[in-house]
């Protein structure tokens, strides 16, 4: 069962890698602007946010692999709708209503779901069986990214650039059917619980809290998703699409790098502890990068930030899974998450407009000083809890 939740991780990582980068070079090549770049990813945060809500409120009156079997085919439906519109509002319905993801994360409804099955693991095991998950995603997304160039070499050999980018997107709903593919293979999950699966119950301040935080960090991530990060390297410095893609990739392998040494670290520090002292020096180097005056100045920071900026991905999943009891464990994924994806929802709009208007370093900016603060307020308000986390983990 985890090796083929594993194996779609991987997969939807390569489409995620690869789409997140061709996203705004798609827009661009349609006629819109970097205000539609910036409504459209927010439209597709908010999407995620509404079916995850949905899972975590209802999701539970259904069997988990029914549900992960309906949200591949809606993968798969979401290339094939993206490829064959070119007007925004369309864009913006199939946004809302997909699976597309212009994050480096994964900000979809297939993330509550692979965390209830992962969670199904001995509590001793999960932080390094999520730093597997994020791993492998992020490895993928890297080679995904990598593969964003496609367009310009099949424009080289005599496609349109429109047609070589809509390629892209049919690629990203034949994977869809892939992970319909996988998930097929996959049995229903036996949840260690003494109960059904409930509403959030006796953790229900701790995840609230954790939500709060958690909605600010994903608010100041919202400002530089990787399809607006790419929009800021074309526009600021003249970026190419391949270029564009090799720089992911390398972002992408060193993020993964980094949360292989996440369980290792958490072991010796804690888990909110490798949280917060990784985080903050990678929103330095962001605003850093912000103000830099050439493009490989401004890359050399923006790969110091990715060798440190995934490493609270594993760590933050295997907190909330601690800290929770086996029954509230989808519902606190979904309602952590769901915070998150409205909060990231919200401030892709202000990043277009921000471009728009010509303030190409503020985003940057704003994202490092948001996140520093979220840091700094975790750490506060959860740093006595950490100690006890795997102890009410293996409850």
């Amino acid at each position: 069962m985890i090796r083929l939740v594993l194996a779609a991780r991987a997969l939807r990582g390569f489409a995620d890698g690869c789409i997140s980068v061709v996203l705004p070079a798609y827009l661009l090549a349609l006629g819109h602007g970097e205000l539609e770049v910036g409504f459209i990813s927010t439209a597709t945060l908010f999407g995620s946010a509404f079916t995850t809500l949905a899972i975590g409120r209802w999701g539970n009156r259904f069997p988990v692999r029914r549900l992960m079997l309906a949200a591949a085919l809606l993968m798969a439906a979401t290339g094939a709708a993206f490829a064959g519109f070119s007007s925004l509002w369309p864009l913006l319905v199939v946004g809302f209503a997909g699976t597309l993801n212009p994050s480096s994360g994964d900000a979809s409804v297939f993330m509550p779901l692979d965390h209830t099955m992962l969670a199904t693991a001995p509590a001793e095991q999960r932080t390094a069986l999520f730093a597997r998950y994020s791993f492998i995603g992020s490895v993928f997304g890297a080679l995904g990214a990598l593969a964003a160039g496609a367009p310009e070499w099949l424009a080289a050999a005599g496609w349109s650039m429109l047609d070589a980018l809509r390629a892209m997107f049919l690629l990203y709903g034949a994977i869809g059917a892939g992970v319909w593919l996988l998930y097929r293979g996959l049995p229903e999950p036996r949840v260690e619980q003494q109960g059904p699966p409930a509403a959030l119950g006796p953790s229900r301040g701790i995840v609230l809290r954790l939500a709060g935080l958690f909605s600010v960090d994903s608010f100041a991530g919202g400002l530089v998703l990787n399809s607006l990060l790419a929009l800021w390297l074309f526009e600021r410095f003249g970026m190419s699409l391949a270029g564009a893609g090799a720089f992911f990739f390398w972002t992408g392998l060193l993020a993964a790098l980094s949360q292989l040494a996440a369980p290792l670290l958490a072991k010796r520090i804690g888990l909110v502890n490798t949280m917060v002292f990784t985080h903050i020096p990678s929103s330095v180097f962001l605003i850093a990068a912000a103000f830099a005056s050439s493009l490989e100045t401004a890359l050399a920071f923006l790969l110091a930030r990715s060798l440190l900026s995934q490493m609270d991905v594993p760590t933050r999943s295997a907190f909330v899974m601690n800290v929770v009891t086996p029954e509230e464990r989808p519902a606190a994924a979904s309602f952590t998450a769901v915070p998150r994806s409205l909060a990231a929802a919200a401030s892709p709009s202000l990043t277009g407009a921000m471009f728009a208007a010509g303030a190409m370093a503020a985003p940057l900016v704003m994202c490092g000083v948001l996140k520093i603060a979220y840091d700094l307020a975790l750490l506060a308000a959860f740093r006595r809890l950490d100690a006890s986390a795997v102890r009410a983990g293996e409850r």
